[in-house]
């Protein structure tokens, strides 16, 4: 049957006129629908019938049109009276008409599908016929429970939701993630991420590049990145998860984008860090008292014990001694010569770190060298607050942190610092300084805490390499 006659259009112009055109036209647009659709005239006889109807049914349309309603192949006896009723019943109506009833297929089989249904009016004005457009109930739910699902996930979901396209930029986001983002939702869209991250923007848009080539990763990723807020920059670390999105309209997969859902589980992360850092940190303590143990030198030790202190925690150590006889002092815990201004404070090199390659502490136990440490030195407020005092470099001009370290006579490299100072038998013997360069973070409360720890360890072993080395007479 030719196309004309299967999608119930007439020619008026005869085989060679333009309305042969017209609906070879409209036969190819309906067959070509994505919905099944077929069409009554005014009596209830079938003049559209186009593949998806085919498709959904069975009946081709060469066994539809030009039947009467659906009663004796479409539709059981009992059931097609009302079916008629209803479809023709949309030309007395106004707008669409949504219907849901059963139509059996031409195996045999019942399908439940939900029509929408409208008039067609003639040139008159008067109704001509019905359209309707039906799909499977099931296809019709799957389809309203998408769009219920993104929906719901832009409005309610207590997650950060992004649709980035093709280019990396955002072409939708819901609330929680402009909010994660410090932006409002429309000003979010189509602006680069790196507007929004100022650290860790690379590693985001690696992941979408990836899914957008390969597809989804099997498990969410945890990416930490610096969010660029109106109160300042904050780290935060985000659990990703990604799905790549497909055309359905296309023969072959054609990305659109990516959908890129994200947590916030920042506090969670920082509490597993810390907790695994305190248990290495007490690990290398407890290595450390056990290697320690087994040297005859005391100095040894103390070289021993700060070499295992170096591991994750700092890149330099040195530690300075104070010169005198080291009575004992008073229970304020201040020096009584710092504050009365009786004595300058006097500090001895006794053991530092190389400054090239990494390797094990160089003792100079009896160098007897001072250090001249001008006013202020962290090492000498470590002294005289007899407390742990933490420095960091100034960051601008960038060759600041150069001559910051070297003004305070430490290795070139150091942008953090951290004294603790060295007491026994209620006597300050000195200061050790831990040194970080720029590739490690800044010295934080919890830095010092282990930084006592491991300066009260040693401190009983130097105060016995100077016993020891005190002349007996």
């Amino acid at each position: 049957m030719s196309a004309s006659r299967r999608s119930g259009a007439t020619d008026e112009l005869g085989p060679s006129g333009p309305g042969r055109d017209g609906s070879d036209l409209l036969a190819a647009l309906l067959d070509g629908m994505d919905a099944a659709l077929c069409a009554f005239d005014a009596d209830g006889v079938v003049t559209h019938w186009n593949r998806e109807a085919e498709r959904v049914l069975g009946w081709s349309a060469a066994e539809a049109v030009g039947r009467h309603g659906f009663s004796g192949w479409a539709a059981r006896p009992g059931d097609a009276a009302g079916i008629e009723e209803r479809l023709l019943g949309a030309m007395r109506a106004r707008g669409r008409q949504v219907h849901e009833f059963a139509l059996l297929t031409k195996d045999g089989g019942r399908v439940l599908v939900r029509v929408q249904s409208a008039a067609v009016r003639g040139p008159d004005g008067e109704p001509a016929g019905v359209y309707c457009a039906f799909s499977e109930v099931h296809a019709q739910i799957d389809l309203e429970r998408s769009i219920a699902l993104s929906e719901a996930l832009f409005q309610d979901a207590a997650f950060g939701v992004v649709l980035v396209d093709a280019d990396l930029r955002p072409a939708a986001a819901n609330a929680h993630a402009a909010t994660a983002l410090g932006s409002g939702r429309t000003a979010l869209l189509g602006r680069p991420l790196g507007e929004f991250l100022a650290q860790g923007v690379e590693d985001l848009e690696g992941s979408l590049a990836h899914v957008l080539a390969e597809g989804a990763p099997p498990a969410p990723a945890d990416l930490w990145v610096t969010v660029r807020l109106p109160g300042g920059d904050v780290r935060r670390c985000w659990r990703s998860g990604f799905v790549r999105l497909s055309s359905p309209l296309a023969e072959e997969p054609v990305p659109l984008g990516v959908g890129w859902l994200f947590q916030d589980v920042t506090e969670s992360k920082q509490t597993e860090q810390e907790a695994a850092q305190l248990r290495f940190r007490g690990n290398q303590l407890h290595r450390a008292a056990r290697a320690a143990g087994e040297c005859e030198d005391p100095a040894e030790a103390v070289s021993v014990q700060l070499d295992f202190s170096l591991a994750g925690f700092a890149d330099h150590v040195l530690l300075d001694l104070l010169t005198g006889d080291g009575e004992p002092e008073p229970a304020g815990g201040h020096r009584a010569d710092v504050q009365d201004g009786a004595a300058p404070v006097r500090l001895v090199r006794a053991l530092t770190t190389p400054s090239g390659t990494p390797g094990p502490g160089l003792a100079a136990f009896r160098s007897g060298l001072p250090l001249r440490y001008a006013s202020g030195h962290p090492a000498l407020q470590s002294v005289e607050r007899t407390s742990s005092v933490r420095a960091s470099a100034p960051t601008d001009p960038p060759g600041r942190a150069r001559e910051w370290a070297r003004s305070r006579q430490w290795p070139e490299d150091s942008v953090h610092a951290l004294c603790s100072v060295l007491r026994s038998r209620g006597r300050t013997l000195g200061v050790v300084t831990f040194l970080r360069a720029s590739s490690r973070p800044r010295f934080e409360r919890l830095d010092a805490t282990y930084a006592e720890s491991v300066v009260t360890r040693i401190a009983a072993a130097v105060d016995l390499a100077r016993v020891l080395d005190a002349p007996r007479g």
